[in-house]
């Protein structure tokens, strides 16, 4: 990582978040929004019945990857001075 410029990390830090936000909406809903179609008309959608997991389980999965994404961030966007202390 000592040979990334600032640049570079900004743009991994960025691709970290979208691969969290991805894996977040395939994990809240259970993989179900891999269906494509007009998702109101309920035949097209495969499912009637509301999503299996609680909000807060929602909640509660969102703001740990937050959390991941935020130590990352932190992690990769700390300037050289603040490294070469630890």
């Amino acid at each position: 990582m000592h040979a990334l410029n600032h640049v570079q990390r900004v743009v991994i830090v960025v691709a970290l978040g979208f691969a969290f936000y991805g894996s977040g909406q395939w994990l809240t809903s259970l993989g179900s929004n891999l269906n494509f179609g007009w998702v109101a008309y309920a035949p097209l959608s495969k499912q009637i019945a509301p999503d299996s997991l609680h909000p807060w389980v929602r909640l509660v999965i969102w703001l740990a990857l937050i959390a991941i994404w935020a130590l990352a961030s932190v992690t990769l966007l700390r300037t050289q001075s603040q490294r070469q202390d630890d």
